[in-house]
């Protein structure tokens, strides 16, 4: 946690991600002046679900609100915004108060992979051919036939658990269910909604399209009303407001996906402007003016906050994840640990590598089946090369997606600004920047970075500030200038990771089946 003297409108902001809630307290001067974070467990009943309770989301975020409220000791009455951000591809299934009535079913939950199968599955890379061309004229995507997506969530809902789909009025992306909560509102935009591929962004954006909903089998009755992008949804609501102690005339902005916030908190609004994030997954974006799609690696665009404009959307799975993961089995009680024994191994990791794939694989290749691993191990292998693999293969994915990424804009930057926990590390900083061969700018405080992205996008929607202003109001911490010797040598380890999957798939997917 943190905190730092307040003064000016302040914007309540929160970003929910897969590990549980933060709030920011957000000057629009661009000063976060406090901060705290929340833990939600993720549940694994069986094979390949993945559920949360959304209820512990509500409630650990008003906690948290009130925690920032009183340290801070900042005047209610200059708290002028309300705004969530956070992890998108989830579902939550609400009743018209907007209460949850089953599990929410998030973005790792691929168990009703078989639905999404019936919907769009087919010969063509695993789609429908005809299906696809319809969906991708309209959206720039489609449901993935591999499930983890809003459409397989709903159609899991109907046809494994028709009790909670009965009890349901509203499915809600979990930023929007945190928003109808403070507001009591059921509303979305289509850039929340943009993992269903149900709207159609060539146009107004504000109605699910007729065609996509027959064909995903989707009553768009049960889907929130859409508002236009970054609009004010409502006052808090006034058992709300005095919960918190705040004035009910606090308005409440739409939420977005943390793939905005980034975009925002970055301060990269301008057409190819790269940021990347390192949080649980990983992702490289920019705003570009035109839809575009990239079958092939699993990468497309979304509607962006910019009116008319988009943003590249891609994700690998485990970023920061990977490195959890090798904290868990013992390998340090730290991150700092981690990464202290990590530099205790040279560039390259003596030739051990990591492929960073243990939830599988979105971009550039939707693998879902695909599982990581440590490749190249010896007698001499230490442990301080495992944990420097790690940290590499990361970033050996991220240069993986970058080509592909770099071809839907004309004028991509040359630099790339980095957010997110695992950009806290002036190591894996250093590995991104000589494996990509690129300079990473990391912005302050990285790991809150879409707190103050989102804070900063409700001043904007509350007019008090213009999307021009938000470059100088992110503040830089340090440049990482690659190496270009050492990228020579990762770009050789790079080009082996598409080999070591096409070798590995047929391997991997007996393994699945015994």
């Amino acid at each position: 946690m943190s905190g730092r003297s307040a003064g000016g409108p302040t914007v309540v902001a929160v970003d929910l991600g897969t590990g549980g809630p933060k709030v920011g307290l957000v000057g629009l001067d661009g000063r976060l002046l406090w901060s705290g974070i929340g833990s939600v467990p993720t549940e694994r009943p069986g094979h390949g679900r993945a559920v949360q309770d959304a209820e512990l989301w509500w409630t650990g975020t008003l906690d948290l609100v009130c925690e920032g409220l009183a340290r801070t000791g900042i005047d209610p009455a200059s708290v002028v915004g309300f705004a969530v951000t956070g992890q998108w591809g989830s579902t939550v299934p609400v009743d018209a108060d907007g209460i949850p009535v089953g599990a929410a079913r998030i973005w790792q939950d691929n168990s009703a992979a078989r639905h999404s199968r019936d919907v769009i599955g087919g010969p063509a890379l695993g789609y429908h051919p005809t299906r696809l061309a319809t969906w991708l004229r309209r959206t720039a995507g489609a449901p993935s036939p591999l499930g983890g997506d809003p459409v397989s969530h709903l159609l899991g809902y109907l046809r494994d658990e028709p009790d909670v789909a009965a009890r349901a009025r509203w499915f809600l992306e979990p930023v929007d269910f945190l928003t109808m909560r403070l507001t009591g509102r059921a509303s979305a935009t289509a850039a929340s909604m943009a993992a269903a591929w149900l709207v159609d962004v060539r146009g107004a954006r504000t109605a699910y399209d007729p065609t996509l909903l027959a064909l995903a089998g989707v009553d768009g009755d049960r889907l929130p009303p859409l508002l236009p992008p970054h609009s004010v949804v409502g006052p808090l609501k006034p058992d709300v407001a005095d919960r918190l102690g705040l004035s009910p005339e606090v308005l409440v902005v739409s939420g977005m996906p943390d793939t905005h916030s980034a975009w925002a908190g970055a301060g990269r609004t301008g057409e190819g402007e790269l940021h990347m994030a390192i949080s649980t997954s990983s992702w490289i974006s920019a705003a570009v003016s035109r839809k575009r799609t990239d079958v092939l690696h699993s990468i497309a665009t979304m509607p962006g906050l910019l009116p008319g404009g988009y943003l590249i959307a891609d994700n690998h799975e485990a970023a920061g994840a990977s490195l959890a993961w090798v904290r868990d089995q013992g390998f340090g009680d730290s991150y700092e640990e981690l990464t202290a024994l990590a530099a205790r191994s040279p560039a390259g990791a003596n030739g051990v590598v990591f492929t960073p794939w243990l939830a599988g694989m979105r971009s550039p290749r939707d693998d879902r089946s695909a599982r990581a691993g440590w490749n190249n191990l010896s007698h001499r292998s230490t442990r301080a090369d495992l944990v420097r693999a790690v940290l590499e293969g990361v970033a050996h994915q991220a240069a993986w997606l970058l080509e592909p990424v770099l071809r839907f804009t004309p004028t991509p930057s040359e630099s790339i600004r980095i957010i997110g926990g695992g950009a806290r590390s002036d190591l894996w900083c250093q590995i991104h920047a000589d494996v990509l061969g690129r300079p990473i700018v990391r912005v302050e405080d990285p790991m809150t970075a879409q707190l103050r992205g989102v804070g900063l996008a409700a001043g904007v929607a509350l007019g008090h500030l213009d999307w021009a202003d938000l470059d100088a109001l992110v503040p830089i911490d340090r440049t990482f200038e690659p190496d270009p010797v050492r990228h020579t040598a990762y770009a050789q380890v790079t080009a082996e990771l598409p080999r070591i999957h096409s070798g590995l798939k047929g391997t991997i997917g007996r393994l699945a089946r015994t």
